[in-house]
């Protein structure tokens, strides 16, 4: 491992940067905490900065990239972003998250075939998580095909983790795609039931009702792996899918 502490100019508290000191006792492996802490603490650009040398050091740290694929996405990197992944993937093959975030990536590069791949991969790997379901329904919808396994995926991950606003949400957009608009309603309504400020599905719903005209959604920034809220808002990428 080379340089462990920030870089001049950047600040990092007490509790982002001391906490892992007392945690870990490997140099990578504090590192890759305090990249993550920062990051946690929405720090993106000091999380990369940070990270980049450790990962330079030790080019074999799957732990390191794979936290690198989302701080990029975050970032809105794409590109390096799925580098990362990529990377990751091939250290720990054996690991569904870096299959997914390079599934997003990809999905955001317009590569839909294999973002589906990826995200299928995900599945196989760890069949019993939903987030992994999740995205293979929001790669086909991406992809715009095959959105009668788009719906069969959401109401996978709804079955894995019933208490997810997030997968009723999914659900009911593929539903509405299929173009089920009762049996999408009833999904985003219950989605809101969970998630009451959830605002993109909120709108979702007032178009399905014919209170709202269905406009564009700008891609969100600041995701985070497979997501977080922040202040009651909803930063799940695929809810703000144009």
């Amino acid at each position: 491992m080379t340089e462990l502490a920030p870089s001049p100019g950047m600040t990092v508290s007490p509790s982002v940067s001391d906490a892992p000191a007392r945690a870990f006792a490997d140099p990578s492996d504090l590192g890759v905490a305090r990249a993550a802490a920062l990051f946690e603490h929405m720090q993106p650009e000091k999380a990369a900065e940070l990270l980049h040398p450790v990962l330079a050091g030790r080019p074999d740290l799957a732990p390191g990239w794979i936290l690198m694929a989302r701080i990029r996405l975050a970032l809105d990197q794409v590109e390096p972003a799925l580098d990362a992944a990529n990377r990751a993937v091939e250290l720990a093959p054996e690991d569904p998250r870096p299959l997914a975030i390079a599934s997003r990536a990809l999905t955001l590069l317009g590569r839909h075939e294999e973002a589906m791949s990826m995200a299928y991969r995900a599945v196989i790997v760890e069949p019993k998580n939903p987030l992994w379901h999740d995205r293979v329904a929001w790669a086909l919808l991406a992809a715009d095909r095959q959105l009668g396994d788009a719906e069969q995926a959401a109401r996978t991950a709804v079955g894995l983790d019933p208490n997810e606003a997030h997968y009723y949400f999914t659900h009911g957009v593929t539903l509405a795609a299929l173009g089920h608009v009762d049996q999408a309603r009833q999904a985003l309504e219950t989605s809101l039931r969970l998630e009451p400020e959830n605002p993109v599905a909120r709108h979702r719903l007032d178009v399905l009702n014919g209170a709202a005209q269905p406009v564009p959604e700008k891609k969100k920034r600041g995701w985070r792996l497979f997501g977080r809220k922040d202040q009651g808002k909803p930063v799940r990428p695929e809810e703000f899918r144009p």
